[in-house]
């Protein structure tokens, strides 16, 4: 485990924690034994950051699945063994994340599901409409769902969207300018026009932004008669969700990038019960 994410843990639980947990100070010193549920389907994922979290507080913790295996409803996790005091301060923060990044991979994995049942070559992508503080683990999350990440930091790829062109005043200069330097580079369009000078100065991915799967379907018939298709990699993005992604997925895009895998998040449904 990275120390970053040790670190991070370790962040979620004073925050919790605060000066000490004084409700469970009231009990026994005794050593007890709890096991967390699953209380619906899904795809469990987050379970070695849960564990991390109980032995940070000399708890020990049995592990019975791992992440990226479907869960029945009532299946247990995992148990917990430890100080009384340990297990029950430990336990929103373990439940909170390991219920989030379920949540997250358990709705990856049926969108990339329905992506798949209709063009298999499409790949489905996270973006950075995380919670702050929890990318490293959102985009993991995605990741053990079946999707893929995109930018994780500003630092890690070049993507010039609308603020950045109306800044600039030209797109064309923006990418010659990007280029000097970098060697990938993402563009989003809204129209054709754009899609074309991108193509044309060497945008490695086009992102069609909030734009109907039949005017994405034309904008790329153009490409591909200008010589351009097979230049660059096209992705959609913005206006998508599960009940128009599959027309997105034949729509003769490359990539599907969705906010709504991490910023729209229902959680797992898990509970800590004591044996």
């Amino acid at each position: 485990m990275q120390a970053s994410a040790k670190k991070a843990l370790e962040t979620f639980l004073a925050e919790d924690i605060g000066k000490g947990d004084i409700t469970s100070k009231l009990l026994p010193r005794k050593k007890v034994s709890a096991s967390i549920i699953s209380r619906q389907e899904g795809i469990i994922a987050g379970v070695q950051y849960a564990r991390q979290i109980f032995v940070s507080r000399k708890c020990s913790v049995r592990i019975y699945t791992k992440d990226g295996k479907k869960i029945r409803q009532n299946q247990k996790i995992m148990t917990v063994s430890g100080p009384a005091y340990s297990v029950l301060s430990c336990e929103r923060t373990a439940l909170n994340l390991l219920s989030r990044m379920s949540g997250i991979a358990t709705q990856t994995n049926a969108i990339v599901r329905m992506i798949r049942s209709v063009n298999s070559r499409v790949r489905l992508y996270s973006t950075r409409k995380t919670a702050p503080g929890l990318r490293m683990f959102d985009k993991e999350a995605v990741e053990i769902g079946g999707g893929y990440k995109h930018r994780t930091s500003l630092d890690q790829m070049i993507l010039i969207k609308d603020n950045h062109i109306a800044i600039a005043d030209s797109l064309s200069q923006m990418i010659r300018h990007a280029k000097r330097k970098h060697k990938k580079i993402e563009v989003e369009v809204e129209n054709l026009r754009d899609a074309i000078i991108a193509a044309r100065e060497g945008a490695s991915i086009i992102m069609i932004d909030n734009i109907h799967p039949v005017e994405i379907s034309k904008i790329i018939k153009v490409l591909k008669r200008l010589g351009l298709r097979h230049k660059v990699k096209i992705e959609a993005s913005g206006g998508i969700d599960a009940s128009n992604i599959q027309a997105y997925a034949k729509s003769g895009v490359d990539m599907i990038s969705l906010g709504k895998l991490t910023s729209s998040v229902s959680g797992l449904d898990l509970s800590l019960e004591v044996n």
